[in-house]
Protein backbone atom coordinates (compact mmCIF):
# COMPACT_ATOMS: atom_id res chain seq x y z
CA UNK A 1 0.00 0.00 0.00
CA UNK A 2 2.71 2.61 0.64
CA UNK A 3 4.64 1.78 -2.22
CA UNK A 4 1.44 2.34 -4.29
CA UNK A 5 0.87 5.63 -2.93
CA UNK A 6 4.67 6.65 -3.52
CA UNK A 7 4.40 5.30 -7.01
CA UNK A 8 1.36 7.63 -7.30
CA UNK A 9 2.77 10.69 -6.01
CA UNK A 10 6.15 9.92 -7.15
CA UNK A 11 5.69 12.33 -10.90
CA UNK A 12 4.33 15.24 -8.48
CA UNK A 13 7.64 14.92 -6.04
CA UNK A 14 9.60 14.61 -9.33
CA UNK A 15 8.30 17.94 -10.79
CA UNK A 16 8.65 19.65 -7.33
CA UNK A 17 11.76 18.70 -7.03
CA UNK A 18 11.66 16.57 -4.01
CA UNK A 19 12.20 13.50 -4.98
CA UNK A 20 16.13 11.67 -5.89
CA UNK A 21 19.24 14.13 -6.08
CA UNK A 22 19.53 17.10 -5.93
CA UNK A 23 19.54 17.71 -9.31
CA UNK A 24 22.02 20.48 -8.75
CA UNK A 25 25.03 20.18 -11.83
CA UNK A 26 28.53 20.44 -9.89
CA UNK A 27 31.13 22.67 -11.28
CA UNK A 28 34.83 23.25 -10.38
CA UNK A 29 35.92 26.85 -9.93
CA UNK A 30 39.32 27.89 -9.34
CA UNK A 31 41.14 30.98 -8.47
CA UNK A 32 40.83 33.66 -11.39
CA UNK A 33 44.61 32.77 -12.48
CA UNK A 34 43.91 28.92 -13.04
CA UNK A 35 43.32 27.81 -16.61
CA UNK A 36 40.27 25.35 -17.51
CA UNK A 37 40.94 21.94 -17.31
CA UNK A 38 40.04 18.38 -17.83
CA UNK A 39 38.51 15.55 -15.92
CA UNK A 40 41.85 13.37 -15.93
CA UNK A 41 43.44 16.49 -15.12
CA UNK A 42 41.09 16.82 -11.71
CA UNK A 43 41.18 13.06 -11.22
CA UNK A 44 44.94 13.38 -10.74
CA UNK A 45 44.60 16.70 -8.69
CA UNK A 46 42.31 15.44 -5.95
CA UNK A 47 43.82 11.88 -5.67
CA UNK A 48 47.67 13.47 -5.30
CA UNK A 49 49.37 12.61 -8.09
CA UNK A 50 49.78 16.00 -9.76
CA UNK A 51 49.87 19.17 -7.69
CA UNK A 52 50.28 21.66 -10.67
CA UNK A 53 48.19 22.84 -13.56
CA UNK A 54 50.56 24.49 -16.27
CA UNK A 55 53.18 25.10 -13.74
CA UNK A 56 51.22 26.75 -11.13
CA UNK A 57 50.42 25.25 -7.71
CA UNK A 58 46.88 24.13 -7.17
CA UNK A 59 45.17 23.42 -4.00
CA UNK A 60 42.16 21.26 -3.96
CA UNK A 61 39.26 22.01 -2.04
CA UNK A 62 36.66 19.32 -0.63
CA UNK A 63 33.50 19.36 0.92
CA UNK A 64 32.67 17.28 3.65
CA UNK A 65 32.11 13.47 3.96
CA UNK A 66 28.11 13.04 2.97
CA UNK A 67 27.20 16.35 1.26
CA UNK A 68 25.32 16.03 -2.02
CA UNK A 69 27.72 17.97 -3.82
CA UNK A 70 30.72 15.99 -2.71
CA UNK A 71 28.43 12.73 -3.33
CA UNK A 72 27.51 14.49 -6.79
CA UNK A 73 31.53 15.27 -7.48
CA UNK A 74 32.73 12.14 -6.63
CA UNK A 75 30.72 10.16 -8.52
CA UNK A 76 30.40 12.42 -11.74
CA UNK A 77 34.12 13.74 -11.68
CA UNK A 78 35.95 11.14 -9.71
CA UNK A 79 34.30 7.94 -10.47
CA UNK A 80 34.65 6.96 -7.29
CA UNK A 81 32.19 6.63 -4.13
CA UNK A 82 33.09 7.82 -0.63
CA UNK A 83 34.43 4.60 0.70
CA UNK A 84 36.51 4.06 -2.60
CA UNK A 85 38.04 7.75 -2.25
CA UNK A 86 38.64 7.46 1.66
CA UNK A 87 40.30 4.27 1.19
CA UNK A 88 42.35 5.79 -1.47
CA UNK A 89 43.40 8.35 0.83
CA UNK A 90 43.81 6.51 4.30
CA UNK A 91 46.44 3.46 2.52
CA UNK A 92 47.96 6.72 0.56
CA UNK A 93 48.63 8.51 3.80
CA UNK A 94 49.92 5.32 5.52
CA UNK A 95 52.61 5.03 3.04
CA UNK A 96 53.71 8.42 3.21
CA UNK A 97 52.67 9.78 -0.57
CA UNK A 98 50.84 12.86 1.28
CA UNK A 99 47.25 13.85 3.15
CA UNK A 100 43.79 14.17 1.25
CA UNK A 101 43.16 18.04 0.01
CA UNK A 102 41.91 20.34 2.69
CA UNK A 103 37.86 20.18 3.79
CA UNK A 104 35.76 23.23 4.13
CA UNK A 105 32.21 22.98 5.79
CA UNK A 106 30.44 24.62 3.03
CA UNK A 107 30.16 26.11 -0.08
CA UNK A 108 30.09 29.61 0.94
CA UNK A 109 33.59 28.73 2.79
CA UNK A 110 34.27 26.70 -0.50
CA UNK A 111 33.87 30.22 -2.53
CA UNK A 112 35.51 32.66 0.03
CA UNK A 113 38.60 30.10 -0.12
CA UNK A 114 39.12 30.47 -3.73
CA UNK A 115 38.75 33.77 -4.33
CA UNK A 116 41.66 34.79 -2.18
CA UNK A 117 43.70 31.85 -2.13
CA UNK A 118 46.12 31.34 -5.53
CA UNK A 119 46.01 27.73 -7.23
CA UNK A 120 42.67 26.82 -5.13
CA UNK A 121 39.85 24.93 -7.10
CA UNK A 122 36.86 23.42 -5.47
CA UNK A 123 33.77 22.01 -6.44
CA UNK A 124 30.22 23.42 -6.16
CA UNK A 125 26.33 22.93 -7.29
CA UNK A 126 26.53 25.20 -10.32
CA UNK A 127 23.54 27.33 -8.88
CA UNK A 128 25.90 28.37 -5.90
CA UNK A 129 28.56 29.99 -8.26
CA UNK A 130 29.14 33.79 -8.42
CA UNK A 131 29.02 36.02 -11.46
CA UNK A 132 32.36 36.25 -12.62
CA UNK A 133 33.71 33.02 -11.67
CA UNK A 134 36.51 31.49 -12.84
CA UNK A 135 34.44 27.85 -14.21
CA UNK A 136 37.41 25.68 -14.69
CA UNK A 137 35.16 22.25 -15.52
CA UNK A 138 31.48 21.55 -15.80
CA UNK A 139 30.33 17.98 -16.02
Amino acid sequence: MLRNLFLRCLPFLVACGLAGAAGDEIVVIGHPSLPKTDRVTLQRLYTGRIVSINQQAVVPINLPAGTAAREEFLQSVMEQNEEQYTGYWLVRRYVGKGASPMELGSVDEVLKYIAVTPGAVGYVPASKVPPGSNVIFRH
